[in-house]
């Protein structure tokens, strides 16, 4: 095992603004705390809160690192105090409050899964955040139950692709949406019952027509804005509806009748605030339930493209093109 050096490359946001914002840096590393492991990066997961802190709309919580990245991948090379499950030279995969856009990042022990033998560790790093999320709002949140029919949005971003899989292998009913054939056809092959054009076709009908009317148990929905009064449209009596992110807006003028009148709930959360507790709860439901799925190669990221970490830029592009399906990672 390599000697941990004192200075390391990141990716540091110069000023809010544009990917080219994002720009190497050398910084000093900093030892794992109590509870703590400090995990030599193999592979960083690239995701949309990261664009957004980087424009400046989802700054970090209170006393976090502003170097962004959520989830990573590697190998545990220093041991914090108290940190007693893994060893040296373990490979794992973490959630992050932020840092994972480095070489070395520091992150506590209970949010961390071992990597599965046969997962490559490109893999690995696009785990943590999507199904984390995934899982507690689909499963935990929204109660998706075996034969019940899960409407989600953005089929084919990462979110979208693991909540097509997971869904699928505990025997729900999955309707997706997506911006085009090519998506669709993604959705698809990965098990999706229908995928939705939504920009040729309305999500509303097609889910009514796809369940005879009944519409869907679980919506889980990142877009929000005028969605939000068309997911209560689209959803069966007692449906859930999950709120996880407004990539339209997260404003809306609705009528609420309809969450009485179909005895609805609307819940939603964020993950990067919750607290150090919240998320290691989380992670162990993710390793009962989700990592065997992973393990036997069931379920697997669905990956996009990888960049090199210098070329974080060059992926945040990637990622506002919306061409993307499944996970952007950076390699170091």
């Amino acid at each position: 095992m390599s000697t941990i050096p004192t200075s390391m490359t990141v990716i540091a946001i110069r000023s809010p603004g544009a990917p080219e914002m994002l720009v190497p840096e050398q910084r000093p590393v900093t030892p794992p705390g109590e509870g703590e492991v400090l995990v030599k990066v193999a592979a960083a997961g690239v995701n949309r809160p990261d664009v957004m802190q980087r424009m400046g709309l989802y700054p970090p919580p209170k006393g976090a690192t502003d170097i962004p990245g959520l989830e990573i991948a590697g190998e545990v090379v220093a041991l914090g105090a108290g940190a007693t499950r893994f060893k040296l030279g373990d490979q794992v995969m973490a959630l992050v409050v932020g840092g994972g856009y480095a070489e070395y990042c520091p992150t506590y022990e209970s949010h961390c899964l071992p990597v599965p033998a046969g997962l490559p560790i490109t893999q690995a790093a696009a785990v943590p955040e999507t199904f984390f999320t995934v899982w507690y709002n689909t499963f935990e949140r929204g109660g998706l139950k075996a034969g019940e029919t899960l409407l989600v949005h953005g089929g084919s971003s990462g979110i979208g692709t693991a909540a097509i899989q997971l869904a699928k292998a505990f025997g729900a009913k999955v309707i997706t949406t997506a911006g085009s054939p090519e998506k669709c056809d993604a959705c698809r092959k990965l098990g999706a019952d229908l995928a939705i054009n939504y920009k040729t076709e309305d999500f509303v009908a097609a889910t009514k027509a796809a369940t005879g009317g009944k519409g869907a148990d679980v919506i889980l929905d990142m877009v929000g804005g005028d969605y939000i009064e068309r997911n209560y449209e689209a959803a069966a009596v007692e449906g859930r509806v999950v709120q996880i992110a407004f990539q339209g807006s997260p404003k809306a003028t609705v009528d609420f009748r309809r969450i009485m009148l179909k005895r609805l709930t609307h819940t939603g959360s964020t993950l990067r605030a919750r607290s150090v507790a919240d998320k290691g709860a989380i992670a162990r439901a993710v390793e009962t339930n989700v990592l065997p799925l992973l393990a036997s190669g069931r379920v697997r990221p669905v990956m996009d493209s990888t960049f090199a970490l210098r070329k974080a830029a060059d992926a945040h592009a990637r990622m506002e093109t919306s061409a993307h399906i499944g996970k952007i990672v950076l390699t170091i």
